[in-house]
């Protein structure tokens, strides 16, 4: 006792509920019913009529109870006293009747001679509990009043991604998940019930085995997907409001799979396949590129008479020799994966270990990603009292080599020069035309790009007994390292005569202290919980790069930047921490009423000096098990009904360490023949700044009919976030161009809906369907609290934070039109616009409007899964609707003339007066953006499995054997002209963050074929 009582003292303690079980009502009706056709219309007198009584373990009668004839669909049900009656047709030999009920053992007893059989089914309790991860414990799903999802686990087990995120796509209701680029290794981006804020971070919390991997520079693609055991979204106030601050923008919690006793399990998954594009947005060939730049000619430079833009084109123009560029530039894509995981153990110690190897050869030649990880989870019961255990893994991502550009490629003249006369790539294949460079010429760089996650967790248990029973407490304690390197070097060969070499190198240091209490306790018909928390979090993080150009040669590449003409070097370092507490009282009323009150204190050190770093978030929530009232016995239809409410505030920091300082950036000059240092503005500080709030509310219903034949839940919620932190813009007077500042007010309203059938249950056959449906709306309501616009930023009172503003383009000006009242630059076969305030002129001011939101209107998901003996199909169909974006594949800000452009994307002409594409010659002054619908439905991605019968099994000496077929991505219906609606696309010659061409790799398709085998 005084063991435990020191690991107590130790640190102020929280607490993690133990949820008591709670009985279910079961309906069902007066008499016995055929929930299967009888394969006899009457009783013969050789036939066997077998009748009896199902209870529970408690002697309780069961009504509803299953009762199939093994090998047939003969079946029934027990009437309301659990009595019932089958036929057994002559002939039958050796009958076997299954007995199967929701929550409790499926039974199989062989019959005989016997004429009465009655049977005693046991509780499952894994099936009453269905235990759900709700964040610092668990919770049977019957007790929970947040709104919380969880990802079927067909999606987790039976798909074959590289990230975990790719098979939750579309899944969920009121998680929106975009893969804007398929760069192997490229992480999804994720946002659950909406934007909230306009600035600041809108991503989730994501939490596995306890310990954040958000904010300590983790990422999903670090965690191999054949390790998670479950996988749930927190959604509303309560659900998140144990995460506080951490929790703004919803939470992802992430189980991974732990041993079980038993003698040891060996699994082997593994899949190869092949990738391609989904679609391509083909250029043109070489014919139709001549006949694009005759017409060119004729409308804007009608003296030339060149058959091709360039001298560079006219040696292969010529000799009739044409280029694929986009065949050049990519190839078909392979991927492989390999997983082996040895799972078991004693009553007193329990083992997982794995290890995957994943090797995926993008699409685009250059591209790849390789991941090799490793994971060992631990749980050592010590004593009686005392239980420890370790969540171990690393994983190292390796994104090395050059890589073509398929950017350049579908602009590139098919008549185009690949290489130098000394057979290195051309630089300009198209000279002197230099906007494009040669898009195998990165082919040719020497690159790295690698990264190591090592994350180690590590907990104890202590369970006290006596008086003190029901009570717990629990270290958690992770720790995090994550090096990450980059470098390469683009020889002279392919700039200029110029060697340039880059490096980059980073490494982040995170840890989280976690002390949690927790009690539970039955006082009859009273059961209470309640969970305590004090944590503290760090992360420290440091880079330093270096850049040097002008090299003698090529041959150390970027292994001595000293021997560069010129070099340059950079560092910084930064430090981030929070401290927590948190409280948690759950209470149930004979497992009818339920009540969630929650309360979190968190301190920031990115929050303002000279306000409080520590923000209160509470929230409260009740539910009512309205099945369980004994008005519903007599409703048998109705199988499970469940009210929730809650009510809550959560807090948002998500902006940059230091965000809050005032900061000076390095600049160098030159002064008197020597390089001097001096500092200009940087960062504009708010020493003021605080929390960004949002105050929630959820109203659920959850249910469920016809013995759960039909189930599934629906959310109504409204979120309203005020203080939002805002780059707020200065007058360039000021040195600074704009300061994050607590301004304005944002809404953020919608539904979803989550449906689940079981539409056919006959024999072998069996087919499930599922629908994910969600609806989001957000409106800003104030910016800088004059209820005014702020048009520079495309922000607008009353209208979505994402939104497409530009003119309202009506067609084309044709010949014979004259644009001069309303247009005096336009020619025809200029873009025409709306005169929107009619002043007879088009003018940015007046002639504006928003065409579409960027964000989704509505989102949904339809998977249908057909069994048939040993055959399992599955389909899942995604769908995005009322989104509109910018398409760069229609924006042409060059001479459209002279360079390739796609045979989807036509052009004006005198004699082709198209009314949807302008003229060659059209040079787009006033920056129209080209809004398109990007809405689109998706064959996502559809599985066919085989798992092989036990004589096949025995004979291979195996456990289990399933083989699978996978294809993803398979066909997208869609009015969008582009690569592919999904991607977030920018204007041409613009990279994202990472430096990848945003459009430069569109959604790829994929075709494999795996193996998950099990060894005895």
């Amino acid at each position: 006792m005084k063991i435990r009582w020191l690991l107590v003292l130790c640190v102020w303690l929280p607490f993690e509920r133990v949820f008591a079980l709670a009985p279910e009502s079961h309906k069902s009706s007066s008499k016995p019913t055929s929930l299967l056709p009888l394969s006899k219309t009457g009783t013969s007198v050789a036939d066997i009529q077998v009748t009896g009584t199902i209870t529970d373990d408690k002697g309780e009668i069961l009504p509803g109870v299953s009762i199939l004839l093994k090998g047939t669909s003969i079946g029934t049900t027990t009437n309301s006293e659990g009595k019932y009656s089958l036929t057994i047709p002559d002939g039958t030999k050796d009958p076997v009747l299954i007995f199967s009920f929701i929550g409790y053992t499926t039974e199989e007893v062989t019959v005989g001679n016997r004429t009465s059989v009655d049977v005693k089914l046991l509780p499952d309790l894994q099936s009453l509990s269905e235990v759900v991860v709700v964040g610092y414990g668990t919770q049977k799903r019957s007790d929970i009043t947040g709104s919380v999802s969880s990802v079927p686990k067909a999606r987790l087990s039976q798909l074959p991604v590289t990230n975990v995120l790719q098979a939750v796509q579309g899944s969920v209701a009121g998680v929106n998940i975009t893969q804007s680029s398929s760069v192997p290794g490229t992480a999804p981006s994720t946002i659950i019930r909406g934007q909230n804020s306009i600035n600041a971070n809108s991503g989730p919390f994501v939490v596995v085995d306890g310990i954040p991997l958000s904010k300590t520079g983790g990422s999903l693609n670090d965690i191999n997907p054949n390790d998670i055991e479950s996988m749930e979204v927190l959604k509303d106030a309560s659900a998140v409001a144990i995460y506080g601050v951490n929790g703004a923008n919803g939470v992802i919690l992430i189980t991974t799979k732990r041993g079980t006793s038993g003698k040891p399990t060996i699994r082997y998954n593994a899949y190869t396949g092949i990738e391609n594009f989904s679609h391509i947005l083909k250029p043109r060939n070489g014919a139709e590129y001549v006949q694009k730049y005759k017409d060119y000619r004729a409308q804007v430079e009608p003296s030339k008479t060149d058959p091709v833009p360039n001298f560079g084109e006219v040696e292969n123009y010529n000799a009739g020799i044409e280029t694929d560029w986009i065949k050049e530039a990519t190839q078909t894509g392979i991927l492989q994966d390999h997983n082996v995981s040895i799972s078991g153990g004693a009553s007193n110690v329990k083992y997982f270990i794995s290890g995957e190897y994943l090797d995926q050869k993008g699409v685009v030649k250059g591209f790849q990603y390789k991941r090799v990880s490793f994971r060992s989870n631990l749980d050592v019961t010590l004593t009686d009292y005392l239980t420890i255990g370790t969540s171990l893994f690393i994983a190292n991502n390796n994104r090395d080599g050059g890589r073509a550009n398929l950017l350049n490629a579908s602009a590139m003249s098919p008549y185009g020069q690949k290489y130098n006369a000394d057979g290195t790539y051309k630089i300009f294949p198209m000279a002197p035309e230099q906007l494009y460079t040669n898009p195998l010429l990165g082919l040719t760089t020497d690159r790295i790009d690698r990264s190591t996650n090592l994350n180690g967790n590590t907990y104890a248990e202590v369970k006290f007994s006596g008086f003190l029973t029901g009570l717990k407490y629990r270290m958690n304690l992770g720790y995090t390292y994550l090096p990450a390197r980059t470098a390469s070097y683009t020889g002279r060969a392919a700039n200029d005569n110029v060697g340039t070499a880059k490096t980059f190198n980073s490494e982040t240091n995170s840890f989280v202290l976690e002390n949690i209490l927790s009690y539970s306790k039955d006082f009859g018909v009273h059961h209470l919980d309640f969970t305590g928390l004090y944590s503290a979090q760090q992360r420290r993080y440091i880079q330093t790069e270096a850049n040097a150009t002008g090299f003698a040669n090529d041959q150390l590449s970027f292994n001595n930047l000293g021997a560069g003409a010129t070099q340059s070097s950079a560092s910084m370092a930064d430090r981030y921490g929070l401290n927590s507490q948190m409280g948690r009282i759950n209470y149930s009323y004979n497992s009818r009423y339920l009540l969630t009150l929650t309360a979190r204190r968190d301190g920031s050190s990115v929050m303002g000096s000279n306000t409080s770093k520590y923000g209160l978030f509470p929230s409260a929530a009740i539910g009512w098990n309205i099945i369980n009232e004994s008005f519903m016995k007599s409703v048998t239809p109705i199988s499970n009904l469940k009210l929730r409410f809650s009510y809550g505030k959560s807090g948002n920091e998500a902006i940059n360490v230091y965000g809050t300082i005032t900061k000076n950036t390095i600049a160098r000059s030159p002064f008197n023949g020597l390089s001097s240092v001096g500092v200009v503005a940087g960062n504009l500080g708010n020493d003021n700044l605080g929390w960004e709030s949002t105050l929630s509310r959820n109203l659920g219903l959850d249910f469920g009919l016809f013995n759960d034949r039909i189930s599934g839940s629906i959310d109504i919620y409204k979120n309203n976030t005020k203080g939002l932190l805002l780059l707020r813009s200065l007058p360039i007077i000021t040195g600074y161009s704009n300061v994050y500042d607590n301004l304005g007010e944002t809404s953020n309203s919608g539904i979803e809906l989550t449906l689940n059938t079981h539409n056919i249950d006959k024999g072998d056959f069996k087919w499930e369907s599922t629908i994910v449906f969600a609806s989001n709306k957000n409106r800003i309501l104030d910016i800088y609290g004059d209820k005014k616009d702020d048009v520079g930023n495309r922000w607008f009172i009353g209208k979505p934070i994402g939104v497409v503003y530009d003119y309202k383009m009506e067609g084309i000006w044709q010949t014979g039109e004259d644009p001069g009242s309303v247009d005096p630059t336009a020619v025809p076969g200029d873009l025409k616009f709306a005169d929107l305030n009619g002043d007879k002129r088009i003018t940015p001011d007046n002639d504006r409007m928003i065409l579409g939101q960027t964000a989704p209107k509505w989102t949904g998901g339809f998977t249908n899964t057909f069994h048939y003996k040993n055959i399992h199909l599955n389909i899942f169909i995604q769908t995005v609707q009322g989104i509109t974006r910018n398409n760069a594949d229609l924006t042409y800000a060059d001479e459209t003339g002279k360079r390739n452009t796609p045979i989807d994307v036509g052009y004006w002409t005198p004699e082709n007066q198209s009314n949807t594409r302008p003229s060659l010659g059209f040079k787009n002054p006033r920056g129209y953006g080209y809004a398109s619908d990007a809405s689109y439905t998706r064959i996502k991605d559809v599985t066919l499995s085989y798992v092989f019968g036990q004589k096949i099994i025995d004979k291979l000496h195996l456990g289990s054997l399933t083989a699978y077929v996978s294809g993803r991505n398979l066909y997208t219906f869609t009015n969008w002209i582009g690569w592919d609606p999904e991607a977030f696309q920018q204007p041409r010659g613009v990279s994202n963050s990472s430096g990848d061409w945003v459009n430069n790799y569109p959604l790829t398709r994929s075709f494999v074929f795996g193996l998950n085998v099990s060894l005895r």
